[in-house]
């Protein structure tokens, strides 16, 4: 298999996240990591960005944190996800800059698309988001019961909330799995990525996917090489009840270090971020943990490819964050870092 990619939309700030609806609506969010910027979740429309749902809820400012209240505006958001049954879901893990946690920020918020309406808020209490999450993406259920959310912060974990009561629970906080792999380091460029600190990348348990079935949940650390599953079972059955599930944690494979993760849709065909070497990969899930991931497309405009979507025509579209070239690993960068969205042209 080859592939081209091809330009959506420039953004003019630093973007993660993005998610197409089931009526090819496309959505968009840009983090408050290295600048205030003015909109956190917008809807793409001819090219241009909306806020998203209104002005309101992306009216949050660092400058007036102690003036506009964080459990019902956006105060900096990671992802968001269509979930293909009407609603669009926004994940708030509310740290500005990847810092200090906003209290009462963190949140996932539910949005119904016919009304464009906020109809569901579940906030996160310090046992779920612990200061030093970051909460960074999320996947839901076949049956709409239940959300999956990674936390790349300090310590790593996996929550899982139950949609229908608002209650949530966190999982394998500290585990190998959840964690950063130590003595890997990040490479962009032909070297290392490290802060003006001498920090390199810090990123926990992040990318996330669930198997086409839905039995199994996927995920890896961006600063890790190695694939990790689960029986979905065994989070909303025992984890839910606040067991330890460690046990059923199953090392599925190296990987090699990946941002974004996607099982396109109906198959098993996992999709990953190459961030290392500005390229798309994909593996076979159904040759089992030995199946090596092999390049999609490698093209030197992927910097940083970050999170995947699938429009209903099955396009594949990703986000290009920068993370190598922003403020964080740059001093001299520009707050408002350019990015952008692509759209992947499959070949044979």
């Amino acid at each position: 298999m080859t592939a081209s990619i091809e330009l959506v939309a420039d953004f003019g700030h630093q973007v993660t996240g993005v998610s197409v609806s089931e009526t090819n609506r496309i959505f968009v969010n840009f983090p408050r990591w290295t600048e205030d910027t003015a909109i956190s979740v917008a809807e793409l429309k001819d090219g241009e960005v909306q806020p998203y749902p209104d002005e309101e809820w992306n009216a949050w400012r660092n400058a007036k944190k102690d003036e506009i209240t964080p459990d019902d505006h956006w105060v900096c958001v990671q992802s968001i996800v269509a979930d293909q049954r009407g609603s669009l879901w926004v994940l708030d893990p509310a740290a500005p800059a990847q810092a200090h946690m906003v209290s009462k920020g963190p949140k996932l918020v539910r949005i119904d698309l016919a009304t464009d309406k906020v109809a569901q808020v579940i906030a996160f209490d310090e046992d779920a988001a612990p200061q030093g999450s970051y909460l960074n993406d999320v996947r839901f259920s076949d049956d709409g019961k239940y959300a999956y959310i990674t936390d790349s912060g300090v310590v790593g974990a996996l929550l899982v909330v139950d949609i229908a009561a608002g209650k949530t629970v966190r999982l394998l906080d500290g585990h190998p799995s959840t964690q950063m792999k130590k003595g890997l380091n990040v490479k962009v460029d032909g070297k290392e990525l490290r802060r003006p600190d001498g920090r390199g990348v810090e990123f926990s348990a992040d990318g996330i996917e669930l198997s086409k079935d839905g039995q199994y949940l996927y995920w890896q650390a961006i600063k890790g090489d190695e694939l990790y599953r689960i029986p979905t079972a065994a989070l909303t059955g025992p984890g839910m009840q606040g067991e330890d599930v460690s046990g059923q944690v199953e090392q599925y494979g190296t990987n090699g270090v990946n941002d974004g993760l996607l099982i396109a849709r109906g198959t098993d065909k996992m999709y990953l971020s190459s961030v290392q070497d500005n390229s798309i990969k994909v593996r076979d899930l159904a040759e089992g943990p030995q199946a090596q991931a092999r390049v999609v497309v490698q093209d030197e405009r992927l910097r940083w490819p970050d999170t995947f979507s699938q429009g209903p025509d099955g396009t594949i579209y990703v986000t290009t964050s920068h993370i190598q070239d922003s403020a964080f690993f740059k001093p001299d960068a520009p707050a408002a870092l350019p990015t952008q969205l692509w759209k992947l042209n499959l070949g044979a």
